[in-house]
């Protein structure tokens, strides 16, 4: 169990009707799990879309997942961010909290450390917008929950490779 890791996988996908589920269906069709999953079109003109997926598992599990993947055939690319070199890897969130008097002055100082902005305010309540590390966000919301944390909604995982190569 020890070789279990964390896998951040880019897809180049056609961008037509079906094709999330079919990608969508190789991962719970054997089992896998998806910790985090984003898509958007990148290529209008081509009809492209990315699919950025996030999962663990052995060596041997990653690539049969790729191996999967690119046998799919709206598929164009399948990288392995994890293992291809440096990427840069970021994540949205969206994080209300509730409070008043010490707890609200607690959560604003906590927000300036964290570079999470304000979006929305109150005098009960405040939204920040926060983007970072998904270990990052984790950690910012941790400390809101005390202070009263009432809502939280995330993108998942966006990522990318470092340098001129595309996917």
């Amino acid at each position: 169990m020890s070789d279990i890791r964390r896998h951040t996988i880019a897809v180049l996908v056609d961008n037509e009707p079906g094709v999330l589920a079919r990608v969508i269906g190789l991962f719970s069709g054997r089992g896998y799990n998806i910790e985090s999953l984003t898509v958007a079109e990148v290529d209008p003109a081509q009809h492209l879309s990315r699919i950025t997926v996030v999962t663990s598992g052995t060596p041997m599990i990653i690539e049969q997942i790729k191996a999967q993947l690119d046998r799919l055939v709206p598929v164009h690319a399948v990288r392995d961010l994890t293992l291809s070199g440096k990427s840069v890897e970021r994540e949205l969130a969206l994080i209300k909290v509730a409070g008043t008097g010490e707890k609200r002055i607690e959560s604003l100082r906590l927000a300036d450390i964290f570079r999470a902005r304000v979006i929305d305010s109150t005098t009960e309540s405040f939204v920040f917008e926060m983007t970072g590390s998904t270990e990052k966000l984790d950690a910012f919301v941790d400390l809101m929950r005390p202070l009263g944390l009432v809502d939280v909604s995330r993108t998942g995982v966006v990522a990318i490779s470092r340098g001129p190569k595309a996917i």
